[in-house]
């Protein structure tokens, strides 16, 4: 039986841990070939790969410093390398960086850092991945209820913004041809970027507490939205950004 990714190809950034390792994994079970890009976590990466291919998948690593930009660039330039004259299905713009700052307590570095991150490096790889791309290709980034909630630091939430404003314009203009942009706004997610919040029993018992369903959102649960955006069964749906919190903060 034929898989829906069958013959793809998808690049997913971030992909050695957390909800991006979830959605490679999802894209490659989907049958999907899958560039799996990290940044310091090479061995994860690479235990990922071995992984998908174990279960009968193909997969490759793909590594790049995205805060820098000649580092994205040349992500690009290995992206269309590795291509090979195939053209990529599917571009998931996961990877991003979590820091709370204060009003009152300015540290520009930190701020650039994840404006880098979270907002200029999947824009700067998308536009620059925009000629390579199917003309039925699926764009899907990773926003954040934080983005509509007041939830969490202004600074990482005004990210997430900024995406959710690319994701309508990207669909926009990328509509003419077949093109399908959508974002997934997760809530908190049991990974290592939300241990901080949600590593605690008390921390799990105030997300519970703000949520519909009473349990701790999991990576793969991203990973089945993800799996749907990307696959035929969403093919009338663009310039959306999907809410995947449990229904928190309704």
């Amino acid at each position: 039986m034929s898989k829906p990714l069958s013959n793809q190809t998808a690049l997913v950034t971030g992909a050695s841990r957390g909800i991006g390792r979830a959605i490679a994994r999802r894209l490659a079970d989907d049958g999907a070939h899958v560039f799996v890009h990290y940044n310091r976590s090479s061995g994860e990466a690479d235990q990922l790969v071995t992984e998908i291919k174990q279960a009968g998948g193909s997969a490759e690593a793909i590594g790049a410093n995205l805060e820098k930009v000649e580092s994205v660039d040349q992500l690009i330039a290995d992206a269309k390398s590795k291509l090979v004259g195939r053209k990529l299905d599917i571009l998931v713009n996961n990877a991003g960086i979590l820091e709370s700052h204060s009003l009152g307590e300015p540290d520009v570095a930190a701020l650039d850092r994840l404006l880098a991150v979270n907002v200029r490096a999947p824009y700067q790889l998308t536009s620059g991945l925009a000629g390579s791309l199917s003309d039925d290709a699926r764009i899907i980034f990773t926003s954040s209820i934080v983005a509509k909630t007041v939830v969490g630091g202004a600074v990482y939430a005004l990210t997430k913004g900024a995406i959710d404003t690319l994701t309508r314009y990207l669909a926009v203009n990328l509509g003419e041809r077949g093109i399908r942009v959508n974002a997934i706004a997760p809530g908190a997610i049991e990974t290592d970027m939300a241990a901080g919040f949600i590593g605690t029993d008390e921390g799990k018992s105030q997300v519970t507490s703000m949520q519909a369903l009473k349990r701790i959102g999991q990576a793969e649960d991203i990973a089945r939205v993800a799996g749907f955006l990307a696959g035929p069964d969403s093919g009338w749906v663009t310039g959306q950004v999907i809410d995947a919190s449990g229904g928190s903060k309704l």
